[in-house]
């Protein structure tokens, strides 16, 4: 393949929405936002390079093609993380994409997931490393968990929805999610997570209250917008706790 071809698309590859830079958060750790259809709520991709090379892949985002690549030059994708059921939108292309992908979901939306994508096992079935592990949470029927990432710099908490940290939206479904359900101004638990998924608040609460004391802890990446570092990250799960 010439210069020229390497940014070609690959065959089948499609890229649904718009996204922005891979953003380098430590020496291991990657970010990316990426647009969702009809509304102006960013979603977000963490990827996690292990020491042994593989590329831990959370909540995928099909990606442009040169962004793909240099996706691929940090390693070798091997794990895909689909965090609950609502987040498996470009899980299929990447199965597509990299057949040898294991894919790894809580077993509370397993059923769900399978139905876009073949699931190799649960969170607890993960190959769990000192650079990264998967955790559930209590409190939430199984439906979501956090992603614990160990870096030079400290650690990092990935969570889902059960954490929401944007600010409020002007559009129309934006004011929706964001302001009638509970979203935003964050960090805060959503009105609609309590609603429909949480069924333990002390539960979720004491496990909040617990990433919080992470010793060397020094960001929280969720799912949807900012990025909480350094002694904000702490201050983020106390203060969403408190919702509880």
């Amino acid at each position: 393949m010439s210069k020229s071809d390497s940014n070609l698309p690959t065959p089948g590859w499609r890229v649904l929405h718009s996204h922005g830079p891979i953003e380098k958060l430590a020496e291991n750790l990657w970010r990316v936002e990426g647009a969702l259809p009809n509304m102006s709520l960013r979603r977000v991709m963490t990827v996690v390079r292990m020491h042994d090379g593989a590329l831990v892949i959370h909540s995928a985002i099909a990606l442009e093609e040169r962004a793909m690549q240099e996706l691929e030059a940090f390693g070798t994708p091997t794990f895909l993380i689909i965090p609950n059921r609502g987040h498996r939108l470009d899980a299929a292309a990447y199965k597509a994409r990299y057949p040898a992908l294991r894919v790894y979901t809580p077993k509370g939306g397993r059923d769900k997931v399978e139905q876009v994508v073949r699931v190799d096992g649960g969170y607890e079935d993960f190959p769990q490393a000192e650079d990264v592990r998967l955790e559930m949470l209590h409190g939430v029927g199984d439906g979501e968990g956090a992603m614990v990432v160990q870096s030079r710099d400290g650690v990092t908490v990935v969570l889902n929805d059960a954490v929401m940290n944007m600010d409020t939206k002007r559009d129309v479904l934006g004011y929706l999610f964001t302001t009638l359900m509970g979203s935003a101004p964050g960090p805060r638990v959503s009105r609609l997570a309590r609603l429909l998924f949480i069924k333990d608040k002390a539960a979720l609460r004491q496990d909040l209250q617990r990433y919080a004391r992470t010793p060397k802890l020094v960001r929280l990446i969720v799912a949807h917008e900012k990025v909480a570092s350094g002694p904000a990250a702490a201050q983020a799960l106390h203060q969403a706790a408190t919702y509880l």
